[in-house]
């Protein structure tokens, strides 16, 4: 039986409990109501700390009946919400932005304790949510600014951005306040309402947020937040033909399946999906900073992300030496509850765990080397030692499936044509990470890299002002930048005799 942690238990740190307790809700937002487990005798989810095992919380598991009444909500809000003129929307999401800054530590412990993520991560998690609503805040103000001449005599031509209508939105567990706000708050600046669903594993930072969107100001039904069994919620957003727009982050398994459900009513799609992304060394490379930057790419959010590096390239001259300090450099990294702010914390769930264990043995099998790690860690079942494998051959299942965690794989290469044959040789076009010096071939392989995004010489890229999104099977469309609003809008064209 799974143990039971007290309010003082789940919010660990000074003073014990969060400076704002009601931000730990355990309720639906539908219609400017909250719906608890008691509401209608509905089914209890259990969410648990995945460092302790303990369970933190129980969410309600909604109905397809109450799913469905979200869209109704949203839809007889949208044309009040889209009606608003621009400043009064852009006035909703700068409270907004303010109190989830204000609410900053708060929310981060809250995130860390549903997610496992270090703390100084989980706060780094919410300045960047925030980061969202405070730039389309302002990106409310400023939907139409495009305009085109006329082609023909004595005509005016307009056009005009409207708001698309209702937009669902579907989150993941890894990333579960910022890929809500990236969401949300285009739509929202767009003039759209919404629906949303996040992960059972991952609800209270949702609910959170949508609990400071009611104090910002929101309409009712214009946020509107379902939780419980994800093919109950989704389902019938995707059959009805209210919902204008689709957005979703996840695996790319469930993006072909929401895709295809989408189908019959023709929606617009941002699906975020998978990533295999390459890191690739070459000789001319700064090979400190590179290792530096090995670090990051595979190891933030312990390996749970869709940016994280799974596949390091590195050209032979320096294969060595790379791999040596990579290994030496992971080894030193810190792992343990997510409150102690470690370099490394849980997994998700016993899958996670499973998967890593399986792509290890696989590629130790295939004659890889295990460096460093390779196995589960002392601090607890969802825990697994950061792993540097070696001389990784290329039927490795580690070299075509996404890890989602901290291992990663080594393999060596002798020319430019070569590398970047095998890491375009993947379904997956999310980002790549580029270390060399010379300014041709920076420009050769960035230009040649099948992949949405392109890192050169650093990790970091990601950023609310810019468009975030991949090729090939790993999604459609793009979000952040003026580019992420433009899913939720259409573009009207008016053309009017003017004698």
């Amino acid at each position: 039986m799974a143990k039971t942690a007290s309010l003082r238990d789940r919010i660990p740190g000074p003073g014990g409990d969060l400076a704002d307790t009601k931000l730990f809700c355990a309720a639906s937002f539908i219609d400017g109501e909250r719906i608890g487990i008691d509401a209608a005798g509905h089914a209890a989810i259990a969410v648990t700390d995945p460092a302790t095992g303990a369970v933190i919380g129980s969410i309600p598991a909604l109905s397809a009946a109450e799913s469905r009444a979200a869209v109704d909500a949203a839809s007889a809000a949208f044309p009040g919400w889209a009606a608003l003129l621009p400043q009064d929307r852009s006035a909703v999401l700068r409270k907004w932005f303010t109190l989830i800054a204000e609410a900053r530590e708060d929310l981060a412990r809250i995130m860390t304790l549903e997610q496992g993520k270090p703390i100084s991560e989980a706060r780094g998690e919410i300045d960047y949510a925030a980061s969202f609503v405070e730039y389309y805040a302002e990106e409310a103000r400023r939907a139409n600014i495009e305009s085109v001449t006329s082609h023909l005599p004595d005509a005016e031509v307009e056009l005009w951005r409207e708001p698309a209508g209702v937009a669902a939105l579907i989150t993941p567990w890894n990333f579960p306040a910022a890929m809500l706000t990236r969401k949300a708050a285009a739509a929202l600046a767009a003039g759209c309402t919404c629906v949303a669903h996040p992960s059972a594993e991952t609800p209270f930072s949702a609910t959170a947020l949508a609990l400071l969107a009611e104090r910002a100001g929101m309409p009712r039904g214009v946020f509107n937040i379902v939780t419980g069994h994800a093919p109950e919620i989704v389902k019938p957003w995707t059959e009805d033909e209210r919902v204008r727009v689709l957005s979703f982050t996840g695996s790319t398994e469930i993006g072909r399946l929401l895709f295809r459900q989408s189908a019959d009513t023709v929606k617009r799609l941002v699906l975020e999906l998978g990533g295999l992304a390459p890191f690739i060394v070459f000789a001319d490379a700064d090979l400190d900073q590179a290792v530096e930057e090995a670090i990051k790419a595979k190891f933030a959010t312990s390996g749970q992300d869709c940016l994280g590096a799974n596949r390091f390239f590195v050209e032979r001259p320096v294969y060595d030496a790379f791999s040596i300090r990579f290994a030496e450099a992971t080894a030193k990294l810190s792992v343990g509850r997510g409150m102690d702010d470690p370099d490394i914390g849980p997994l998700m769930n016993e899958r996670a765990v499973a998967k890593q264990r399986e792509q290890v043995e696989d590629a130790l099998k295939k004659g890889a080397r295990c460096l460093t790690g390779g196995k589960g860690h002392s601090a607890g079942p969802l825990f697994f030692e950061p792993t540097v494998l070696a001389d990784v051959p290329p039927d490795a299942l580690i070299m075509h499936e996404e890890t989602f965690g901290p291992v990663a794989a080594i393999a060596p290469f002798d020319s430019e044509e070569e590398v970047l044959k095998r890491a375009n040789d993947t379904e997956y076009g999310l980002v790549a990470y580029l270390h060399t010096n010379d300014p041709r071939r920076i420009y050769r392989a960035s230009r040649a890299l099948q992949y949405g995004m392109v890192a050169v010489n650093r990790t970091k890229v990601t950023g609310a002002p810019i468009p975030f999104g991949g090729m090939k099977q790993s999604g459609l469309g793009r979000e952040g930048a003026r580019l992420g609003m433009e899913a939720f809008t259409e573009v009207k064209y008016v053309c009017r005799d003017w004698r």
